[in-house]
């Protein structure tokens, strides 16, 4: 045993690596080693020869393993002060250059617009952008022969030959968020729905995939009046300066009475300045829901009653920020975003002021 112990010994403090430590340990301690095997011949031992070897072998066994172990744990000390040496890095030295992203404006303006009406109480609503030919039209009370209901206006999802329901639709507008919200939360309800919505229209103020927000408030005794407030504090917040807002008549199937609503504004070098002069621009569509759209969503319309009003947030943006062509929203040009995005870390709040 004195010759295998110093044997195994040697051996172990003289491996080079992990590999020569693993197969000495095999060798010496291993189901066939040659600890292993001095332990099966303690069968063949009388009793007193027993007591003498077993306990001899077994320290054998564990001086090998302990030696194994502190080996082990050596080459690995090596093997990390090596790399260490070789693999270092001086933390003086100034970091590298790396690009900074952008807030897009149209995610900018989104948050401003959610954070000055959730500010005037009104919850946020989401719904799908691949809509029903009912939740986008029928409940909205468009009619079949309406100009929107069109392939030249509206995107149609394909149906397979003789699948003869009404195909889905790009939703064209957020409307069937509100349908969805009266029929899932009833009356009273104040909500807003931003999200994006599909025309087929391309030019310099028309995208095929734009970005809107609606508003709904239903209650028992809106009016008119309550639209008009709303919508010129939203503004004056908005554009940072009191704002004056415009009612002109109009129609839309899903309003009655409707009007057309034209912000105060003047014209400067090809510029426009809100909130000033003699002006007026057009921003929105808004209205008294009608009582077939209410009913459509389960709200009697003889006890309640309310306003909604829809804009582009993509134009509040161009109209806000000086931006000229709305197709370069989507342009993926890192340039313009560049230009016209904002900082990470200097988004407007309500409480840090929304004027950039």
């Amino acid at each position: 045993m004195d010759d295998l112990r110093q044997k195994y010994l040697n051996a172990i403090a003289d491996a080079a690596d992990e590999s020569a430590l693993e197969d000495l340990r095999v060798t010496a301690v291993g189901k066939k080693g040659e600890v292993s095997l001095k332990m099966r011949e303690l069968g063949r031992m009388t009793p007193e020869e027993r007591q003498v070897a077993g306990p001899a072998l077994n320290a054998l066994k564990d001086e090998i393993n302990s030696a194994l172990a502190a080996k082990k744990s050596a080459l690995e000390d090596a093997a990390l002060d090596a790399r260490l040496r070789d693999e270092w890095l001086d933390v003086t030295l100034p970091a590298r250059q790396r690009p900074q992203g952008t807030i897009h404006p149209v995610s900018q303006v989104t948050e401003e617009v959610t954070a000055i009406l959730a500010d005037m109480g009104f919850a946020v609503a989401e719904g799908p952008q691949i809509e029903t030919d009912w939740y986008n039209f029928d409940a909205l009370n468009i009619p079949g022969h309406h100009p929107a209901r069109t392939e030249m206006d509206t995107f149609y999802m394909h149906r397979d030959e003789g699948d003869n329901r009404p195909p889905h639709v790009l939703r064209t507008h957020t409307s069937p968020v509100q349908i969805r919200s009266m029929q899932e939360n009833g009356a009273p309800i104040r909500i807003i729905c931003p999200g994006r919505v599909y025309r087929a229209d391309y030019d310099q103020t028309h995208t095929p995939m734009f970005h809107q927000v609606e508003g709904l408030a239903i209650d028992r005794d809106i009016s008119m009046a309550n639209l008009k407030w709303v919508l010129e504090e939203f503004f004056s917040a908005f554009f940072g300066t009191s704002v004056k807002t415009r009612f002109r008549a109009s129609h839309f199937p899903f309003t009655e009475p409707s009007a057309e609503v034209d912000i105060q504004c003047s014209w400067e070098g090809g510029t426009v300045k809100v909130g000033e002069g003699d002006g007026w621009l057009e921003v929105l569509g808004s209205g008294m829901v009608h009582p077939k759209v209410l009913a459509a969503a389960g709200v009697d319309p003889n006890e309640w009653q309310g306003f909604a009003f829809g804009m582009g947030i993509d134009r509040m943006a161009m109209l806000k920020y000086g931006i000229p062509d709305l197709r370069a929203f989507f342009d993926s040009d890192l340039r313009w975003l560049r230009h016209y995005g904002f900082a990470a870390l200097d988004q407007p709040t309500l409480h840090g002021g929304l004027v950039r």
